[in-house]
């Protein structure tokens, strides 16, 4: 009675031996049990087999005693060459027999050592028990290299900035993990609208002209009403006709996966003839990564657009017109945060002239979008009461010392004076106004006291004398600042920027914007006045 070893399904087995009669015997044996044999007659010519070989064997037996050199010889070039190494070695011989020979072969990185003449039965136990263990350690190395993929992939989804990039980084994920071509097909809950990314030789990109009814079969194939992930294979052109993938002329492996209570989906499309055993789950693993990332991806853009909605509510709604002077304002919220974040401008017409702020509360969050709006609405009643930005400090740290701020400020006031020839300017650790008079070069006003919030005595303003055409500029440091970066250099460069500017502030805005790209880390406020 033959049993059905597990690993004894027929292999491609290089047979290396000089002896014809061993080479046919050997081989017989072989042949009879399902296995196709490579025959080499010596060292050199079985080790130039295998380098032109495209697919390599599994399995090599060879003899100890060759012509040209020694089996053990043999197998160390086989194992000391990275592509070869792991092809499992029987040694066998007829006089190397002694137990010193045995473990020299096993030392060498043989996987058995069998003595001739050699009875069929064993052979092929033996060549079934290293392909048993040779093809378990490839499957295990197989799909080790899978996760490890399957985890970069992942991980890769959380800086997708929208969907379409989303899907193209899965393509390009199930690219890597499977070698072959993939299509990915992802659906949101908002607009319903099907995109399909596939990749063309390890790129990925959006199908030119993509078949719609394709696209929507993908992830039909699991109900609106099925959470959870859907594994099938379809029939070459199963699938509302012929797909883009293949023509409809091979099988698919379709992995779909929806996410609870929501409408989003993601489709993970392969040729079904490039998937192992283990491969379908880790299919489903990232088409399930990639619905989740979707559905995170979703949520995160509704956040976002609620965040900066209600950041807008706490910022001036247009800037005053005014006899004193002519404005311009940008404000730019983080790009790649959904958290408040807390600049905020100010400018506003007051009774000893025209009052302009700004100002940086520490921090991203909802008690920075609180305290940003305490301290702008406080800084509007001070400043209407008549008093001078020192005071308008002075006042706004007893504020934030009785509420108990979770967090503190920087701040920098400028009174234009009514007769338009001198600014008081009061600086709580923000950084400095900019002033450019009309022909001469840019300086900062540098003297400053602590941030707000610190309990902290502040310093008189100081009085700054200007002129028709003095431009001021204020900023926050999210214009500036760069992890990787000199702010004294940046403010250097700013400072040079702006002695070459033109006269108008809106200008001036576009001109630092240009040089200043931001990063998407950090808030800008950028307010500039033209004196008349």
């Amino acid at each position: 009675m033959s049993v059905d070893l597990p690993g004894a399904a027929g292999a491609t087995v290089l047979l290396v031996d000089d002896n014809p009669t061993n080479r046919y015997v050997l081989g017989t044996y072989l042949r009879r049990a399902g296995h196709e044999v490579l025959e080499a007659e010596d060292g050199v010519s079985a080790l130039e087999l295998l380098r032109q070989c495209t697919d390599l064997p599994e399995l090599a037996v060879i003899d100890i005693r060759l012509p040209d050199m020694t089996g053990f010889e043999v197998c160390e070039i086989i194992k000391a060459d990275a592509r070869t190494a792991p092809l499992p070695i029987i040694h066998v011989s007829a006089s190397a027999i002694s137990v010193t020979d045995r473990a020299q072969g096993l030392n060498m990185g043989a996987d058995a050592y069998l003595t001739e003449p050699v009875a069929s039965n064993e052979l092929l136990a033996t060549v079934a028990a290293v392909l048993r263990y040779a093809r378990a350690r490839q499957r295990a190395e197989t799909l080790a290299t899978r996760l490890r993929g399957l985890n970069r992939a992942t991980l890769d989804f959380y800086s997708a900035e929208n969907v379409a990039d989303l899907a193209a980084r899965a393509a390009a994920g199930a690219r890597r993990l499977f070698g072959v071509d993939a299509l990915v097909v992802v659906r949101t809950a908002e607009d319903g609208l099907v995109q399909m990314i596939g990749t063309q030789g390890g790129t990925a990109a959006a199908v030119a002209e993509p078949p719609e009814r394709f696209a929507r079969a993908v992830l039909r194939l699991q109900s609106r009403d099925d959470a959870g992930v859907r594994m099938e294979v379809v029939p070459a052109g199963g699938l509302a006709g012929r797909d883009p993938l293949t023509g409809g002329t091979r099988a698919l492996a379709i992995a779909s996966a929806r996410v609870k209570g929501t409408g989003s989906a993601a489709g993970v499309v392969l040729p079904q003839d490039a998937l192992g055993d283990d491969d379908y789950e880790v299919l489903t693993q990232l088409a399930h990564a990639c619905a989740l990332s979707l559905e995170a991806l979703r949520s995160y853009r509704e956040e976002h657009t609620l965040a900066l909605t209600l950041q807008r509510t706490f910022l001036p709604a247009s800037l005053p017109a005014t006899s004193l002077a002519d404005l311009a304002v940008r404000y730019l919220p983080a790009s790649q945060t959904a958290e408040i974040g807390g600049d905020f401008y100010e400018a506003l017409p007051v009774p000893d002239g025209l009052l302009l702020a700004v100002g940086d509360v520490a921090g991203h969050s909802l008690d920075a979008a609180i305290v940003m709006g305490e301290i702008r609405h406080a800084l509007r009643a001070y400043a209407l009461e008549g008093h001078g930005p020192a005071v308008i400090l002075s006042h706004l740290e007893r504020l934030l010392r009785q509420v108990d701020s979770p967090v503190g400020a920087t701040l920098c006031v400028a009174l234009v004076e009514e007769s338009g020839g001198a600014v008081q300017v009061a600086n709580a650790g923000h950084l400095p106004l900019a002033v450019r008079n009309r022909g001469e070069k840019t300086y900062f006003v540098t003297e400053h006291g602590p941030m707000l919030g610190l309990d902290l005595t502040h310093p008189p303003a100081v009085r700054v004398l200007v002129g028709p055409g003095t431009q001021l500029v204020m900023v926050t440091d999210g214009l500036l600042e760069r992890r990787d970066g000199d702010l004294d250099e940046a403010m250097q460069r700013m400072a040079d920027v702006l002695t070459g500017a033109a006269e108008d502030p809106e200008e001036v805005c576009e001109l630092l914007l240009a040089h200043f790209p931001p990063d998407g880390r950090d808030d800008v406020a950028l307010m500039t006045a033209r004196l008349r």
